[in-house]
């Protein structure tokens, strides 16, 4: 993800960006552009297979190379406006939590008497709750411990619980209209969604590696759904950005220079980064 500025003879004469304009490139950078997806701004869902900005197989045949850089080109309908009311630096992690967070609040109703749980209070889980408490949520952050417990109730969350404490279960039961589950590790699903209420949904965000199982019975008993969400299309892309302008909202960041790159990734494996590292490009050469 590279939120940057627009240079001199990089924009078209018909494009609406102009030079020296604040713009950010997300997570795809094509799809084709024609399928019922694509049509309906569904770009991500795209039915021939959407672009990503890393490690795809762009349509001339080209691999895309990814956000890393200190010059990309990139097709004018994939770049997105980067409001004034946001740091380019915290700009550029919304450019992928930010979007795989709000795009299922926004689709499943999260806002006014609505109780929103957020599983994990990572990367992903930090935006989820800044933009629910946003929306007006009541926000739980459900972590495995408390550990975390000051950062969520300073992002905005209104309660934290421990799950790795079994009374958290039975005392919240029944609680949530909906939860969304950022963690990328196996969870106990019957366990998670016996904490919503009559129609709510446990969304998935985070992606784990193993298959995760659950009993019917857990969705039938109360009209509850289990659902997927990836990152959003490019309108609800940039709907999330002017919404996060408006609400002074950036992702929690340390700004590093290329030469702290693998010092960085020894930080993510030990789970020590509060909440995502973003990489100085002028840095890199």
């Amino acid at each position: 993800m590279a939120p940057t500025v627009v240079e001199r003879r990089a924009v078209g004469a018909d494009d609406v960006l102009r030079v020296g304009d604040r713009v950010g490139v997300g997570c795809m950078v094509n799809s084709c552009g024609r399928c019922a997806n694509c049509r309906n701004g569904d770009e991500q869902y795209c039915l021939d297979g959407m672009v990503p900005t890393y490690g795809g197989t762009d349509r001339d045949g080209t691999v895309t190379q990814g956000g890393y850089s200190t010059h990309v080109v990139v097709d004018a309908d994939f770049v997105l406006s980067v409001p004034e009311g946001i740091d380019l630096a915290a700009a550029a992690p919304l450019l992928c939590a930010g979007i795989t967070t709000y795009s299922p609040l926004r689709r499943w109703g999260a806002g006014p008497g609505k109780k929103v749980a957020v599983v994990g209070l990572g990367g992903l889980g930090h935006m989820a709750v800044k933009i629910a408490h946003a929306m007006g949520a009541e926000v739980t952050v459900l972590s495995q411990s408390l550990k975390k417990q000051e950062d969520g109730l300073r992002l905005g969350a209104d309660h934290y619980h421990a799950t790795g404490d079994p009374d958290t279960f039975e005392q919240l039961a029944g609680r949530f209209d909906l939860i969304v589950n950022t963690v990328s590790a196996r969870i106990d699903v019957d366990a998670y969604l016996g904490l919503l209420a009559v129609d709510g949904t446990l969304v998935n965000v985070g992606a784990p590696a193993e298959p995760l199982s659950l009993n019917v019975f857990s969705l039938i008993g109360a009209r509850r759904s289990y659902a997927g969400s990836m990152i959003g299309g490019i309108a609800e892309t940039q709907e999330m950005l002017d919404f996060c302008a408006e609400h002074r909202l950036g992702a929690d960041i340390e700004l590093i220079s290329a030469d702290q790159i693998n010092e960085a990734y020894q930080r993510v494996l030990a789970s020590d980064v509060r909440y995502r590292f973003v990489i100085d490009t002028a840095t890199l050469g």
